[in-house]
């Protein structure tokens, strides 16, 4: 996992794929997400308890490269990497690689903000919990 803060490792499930036999492409950012939210909350952010306060984390671009599909039954690992861009977004460097073979099957990059009472705020919450789990922000 060097260069990688975090990663899951998953399985494809049947009723995520298409009539093609492949996962579709929409699911890979469900994927992505789950990721995310494991490592957020594995650093001791609480998604409810922030949503409470008026704090939420939002998805404002995904890019993500197909390289090669998922199959159902593959077993798959999610991995992530946090950088910051300026003093509002929060990066999410992503790949899904297929276990057992090391090869990518999508790469991705998710811009995230924060938002308190519908309105973009600096991700100081973020940032101290990425400090206290020893994760470095790169600036991108």
């Amino acid at each position: 996992m060097s260069n990688f803060d975090f990663e899951i490792e998953m399985q494809v499930r049947d009723y995520e794929c298409d009539i093609q036999g492949i996962v579709n492409n929409a699911v890979y950012q469900n994927y992505l997400e789950h990721c995310r939210h494991k490592f957020l909350s594995k650093i001791g952010l609480d998604f409810i308890q922030l949503h409470s306060e008026g704090i939420d984390g939002v998805v404002i671009r995904a890019e993500l490269d197909y390289k090669f599909p998922l199959q159902p039954g593959d077993n798959f690992i999610v991995r992530l990497k946090v950088k910051k861009q300026g003093r509002l977004r929060v990066i999410f460097d992503q790949q899904i690689i297929l276990k057992g073979e090391d090869k990518l099957m999508v790469n991705a990059r998710i811009t995230t903000v924060l938002t308190k009472n519908k309105r973009p705020v600096s991700p100081i919450i973020f940032e101290e919990k990425f400090k206290s789990a020893g994760i470095e922000l790169e600036e991108i």
